[in-house]
Order: structure tokens, then C-alpha cells, then sequence
């Protein structure tokens, strides 16, 4: 962590806060604001992504933003520096802000501009004064070697290997975009899409302003080498062609081409691990159940047309969530949790109820708190904004904590049920399948009736067979006669 001494009156840091429970790291995602930006309290400055959910930190005081600590994309320890900001700008001498050389390039040839820390390259990379060095990457070339391959590379690539322009002038600055034979030059979405592409950024050849490497150069060493018959026709042909194995190269298809690689982390990383973990601690049991849900669907319809339910969603998921909160009701044993440190069952007499909600980062499960003291309008508009909020990425941590059963809605998909992994902590979980018209025995006669499978699963610790099959049977009974929503609650 770097540590401004002789103007920390001046400067104030901003550190990442645990912003969940007892989260270790995040990954910076977006920053909002830039060194020179004025900032006020309570101001979002960038948006991160924990274990559980993406979040936006708003910072605690006034001021110019003064140095980025880290790059988006970047994976930050809870407690590290992330923003310095000069709350009293103007007020005194005081070391200027680190120079960004793609806005600002340095006049001052490098060795004399060059400070005794480390080297100021991009946004979030200021000059530290500490004695820590980065360890240089493996496999990394040298300098003057990376330049002459990177240079080879876009020749070959442009098929003029024998005929460059003679007008062209030479770069100024090192061929890959290093900064005096340091880290290449490049912003960090630039950085990001290197990395995505499986590029190093040091063998790119740069075309931006002062040597800064651009999407378009990123783009350009990823392409594959044009084929001959693709090639400029005032290109003359490079000697010696014929000779060159180009066409039974075994490298020629690289297989960045043929398969991508995904770092897992954030709520991915956070999944997986919750998922294994629940998998082999708890025992699962899972029943299945096909019900008539007919009369469920019209009154789906009813409420869509009722007064009392203007202004909110209602869909089957409604009905079917509050009939699983008076199954509940009915059988409070099943809302509990196994407490192995203990070796103790915690029943809840509150039902945060979980949604299982599918978005670009992936399966997260938020909770309705006190669901079971809601009446359906309160219901309705509180599914609502669950699922506004995690398709806007914007669920917070506290949102997903402390959930006492969950219900998954794999019907959406089409798909008919499943065998749902409880989520950690739980007793059990609802699956819920697709709702479709089918032949249907329905008062002695065949006929075409809505029908949907129900999956419960269960921590047989806690929750025997008879216990879940009564959960899971009322919820059918009443899908299958909504009345009993009224005669049962």
C-alpha cells in the first residue's frame, strides 16, 4: 500500500471496504472518475464485484481525485488503497498528481524523467514511493527483442515483408509501447481485451499517440495471416516465399481460436464453491410431484385484472411462492438450519424466502425478508423489485444473506424440473417446471389441462421423508385449488 507521509493532511485514502460478510477481495469493474475530477461525499467512484454481487462504492469526502491505485479488471485485497483524494486542493506545495502519458506525455527524455519508485505508466499505476519491486513476468522477451518479433509479426501480417514504405518514419518510442523498456502502454479496457484475446500486450505493435497501444493494434495481432489470394495487389511478394511452412505450421491455428478460457472469480468463483460445498455436506433428497394447476392460471389472470394488484407483476411465481409460505405455515419444521459447529437445529420463525435469479454474472439468490408476514400485493410488489434489481446487476450483499428456503423457477428455460442443489445454510429448496397444456384426467374425462412438476429438495439431517412430503404435497393441493390459499392461511 503506498503511503503518502509528508502531505497526508492533505491527501486522504480510500480503502476497499468488506462490503459483504466477511468477503477477503474485489474486482474493480468500472471507475466512474478519473485523477483531476472533483469528487464530493457520498459520490460513486467505481463500481466492484465481490463473491456475491457487483456493488458501488460511493466515497466518504470531498475533493480532487487524486491517484487511482489499481486498473479496472484488477482483483484488490479488502484494506487495500484503492483512490487517494486531495481534500484541500490548492492549498500548498504538494507532489503533482502522477502524469497519464496517454493524455499527458512526458517532454523530459525518460532517464531523467524517470523517478526512483516505480514508473508512471496508466491511470491507477502513480508513482509509489516504496521500495517494493514487481516481480518480471515469465517468459516475458526483452525490450529490443519483443520489438523486432512484434515488428516481424505485423510485416507478415500486412504482406510487406520485403516492400515497407521508405517514407515511413521510425517510431519513437520502444516498438511494443514500453515506456522506456517498461510495461507497454495501453488503457485498461485495452488491457482487458489483450487479456480476453490471449495477446501479450508486449509483442503488439503500437499505433496510438506516443507509442499507447490501441484496440485496433490489439485487434491486428490477433487476426490470422491473410491468405495469398486475400493479399493487396500492390504488395510485391516477399523472397523466398515458396519456402516458408507457413501452410504446415503446426502453430498456425492457435488455440485461443479454438477454445477461450474464463479466469473464475467473483460470484462464479463464489458459486462454485457454495454449490460443492453444500453438494457434499448436506444430504439431499429430492421428491417430485405433477400437478393440475389449472385453476392456479385463472386466477393468475383474475389478479391481473384486479384493483388491489394494479401497479405490480403478477405471474404463476406469485401464487406459487405464497403457497409455499402457508405449506410452511402448515409445517414449521422444515424452515430450519443444521448448526454443525453446535450439532444443533436452528428452526427460523421468519421465512426470508430465496429467488434463485439468473444474470450475466451469473446464479444468484436473492431473499425476500419477512416474506411470511406479507400479503400478496406486498408479495407481488417485493418479487418485483428482486428481480428488477439482480437484472440490473445492482443486488447488494445484504440481499442475499440470511435466506431461509429458496425457490428456482427452471420452467422459464422449458424445462419440465430438475434436482436443485440447496443453497448453503438452507433446509430446502422448490423447483419449478415448466407449465404446459397436456391430455389431463380431469373429473373421469381426458381433457387439455395446464400441468407443471414441482421438485422439492431437503437436508435429510433435518427434514425426513414424511416432513417434506407434507411440504410439498400442500404446495400442490393448493396449485391445484387456490382456495385453499384462503382456508389454509
Amino acid at each position: 500500500m503506498t503511503t503518502m507521509t509528508e502531505t497526508s493532511a492533505r491527501f486522504r485514502e480510500f480503502k476497499m471496504p468488506d462490503v459483504g460478510e466477511g468477503l477477503t477481495e474485489a474486482e474493480i469493474l468500472k471507475w466512474y472518475v478519473q485523477p483531476g475530477d472533483t469528487v464530493t461525499d457520498g459520490q460513486v467512484v467505481c463500481e466492484v464485484e465481490t463473491a456475491k454481487a457487483a456493488v458501488e462504492l460511493p466515497i466518504p469526502f470531498d475533493g480532487v481525485v487524486h491517484e487511482l491505485r489499481f486498473p479496472e479488471g484488477t482483483t484488490v485485497d479488502v484494506g487495500q488503497v484503492i483512490i487517494a483524494i486531495d481534500v484541500a486542493p490548492g492549498s500548498g506545495d504538494a507532489p503533482a498528481p502522477a502524469a497519464d502519458p496517454v493524455q499527458e506525455p512526458v517532454e523530459e527524455p525518460a532517464a531523467e524523467a524517470e523517478p526512483k519508485g516505480r514508473t508512471p505508466v496508466l491511470v491507477g499505476y502513480g508513482v509509489a514511493e516504496s521500495s517494493t519491486k514487481r516481480r518480471p513476468r515469465k517468459g516475458a522477451p526483452a525490450a529490443p527483442e519483443a520489438a523486432a518479433v512484434a515488428a516481424a509479426v505485423q510485416a507478415e501480417l500486412n504482406g510487406h515483408a520485403a516492400a515497407a514504405p521508405a517514407a515511413a518514419p521510425a517510431p519513437s518510442v520502444p516498438a511494443q509501447g514500453g515506456a522506456a523498456g517498461g510495461r507497454p502502454l495501453a488503457k485498461p479496457p485495452v488491457r482487458k481485451l489483450a487479456k480476453d484475446l490471449g495477446i501479450d500486450l508486449a509483442t503488439v505493435v503500437p499505433t496510438g499517440k506516443d507509442g499507447v497501444i490501441t484496440r485496433e493494434d490489439v485487434h491486428a495481432a490477433a487476426a490470422p495471416a491473410p491468405a495469398a489470394s486475400e493479399a493487396p495487389a500492390q504488395a510485391a511478394p516477399a523472397p523466398a516465399a515458396a519456402e516458408a511452412p507457413v501452410a504446415t505450421e503446426p502453430t498456425a491455428v492457435p488455440d485461443s481460436a479454438r477454445e477461450t478460457r474464463v479466469p473464475v472469480k467473483g460470484v462464479r468463483k463464489a458459486i462454485a464453491q457454495a454449490m460443492v460445498g453444500s453438494a457434499f455436506t448436506a444430504p439431499h433428497v429430492t421428491e417430485f410431484v405433477t400437478v393440475d394447476v389449472t385453476r392456479t392460471m385463472k386466477l393468475v389472470a383474475e389478479l391481473k385484472e384486479d384493483k388491489d394488484m394494479a401497479g405490480v407483476r403478477v405471474n404463476p411465481l406469485l401464487v406459487i411462492a405464497k403457497a409455499l409460505l402457508v405449506a410452511i405455515k402448515r409445517n414449521p419444521e422444515v424452515n430450519a438450519a443444521w448448526d454443525e459447529a453446535n450439532q444443533e437445529i436452528v428452526r427460523k420463525h421468519y421465512v426470508n424466502l430465496g429467488i434463485a435469479a439468473a444474470t450475466p454474472r451469473g446464479l444468484i439468490v436473492p431473499n425476500i425478508k419477512d416474506a411470511h408476514d406479507k400479503t400478496l400485493p406486498q408479495l407481488a410488489e417485493a418479487l418485483g423489485e428482486l428481480v428488477a434489481t439482480a437484472r440490473d446487476g445492482k443486488t447488494s450483499p445484504a440481499a442475499m444473506a440470511g435466506g431461509t428456503v429458496t425457490i428456482t423457477n427452471v420452467g422459464v428455460f422449458g424445462v419440465d424440473t430438475g434436482t436443485p442443489i440447496l443453497n448453503p445454510g438452507e433446509s430446502a429448496i422448490l423447483a419449478v417446471g415448466a407449465i404446459k397444456l397436456q391430455p389431463w384426467v380431469h373429473k373421469g374425462k381426458v381433457k387439455p389441462r395446464q400441468v407443471t412438476t414441482l421438485a422439492l429438495s431437503f437436508d435429510h439431517r433435518l427434514v425426513d421423508g414424511e416432513l417434506g412430503s407434507k411440504v410439498l404435497a400442500d404446495v400442490a393441493a393448493i396449485l391445484e385449488q387456490p382456495k385453499r390459499l384462503i382456508t389454509w392461511a
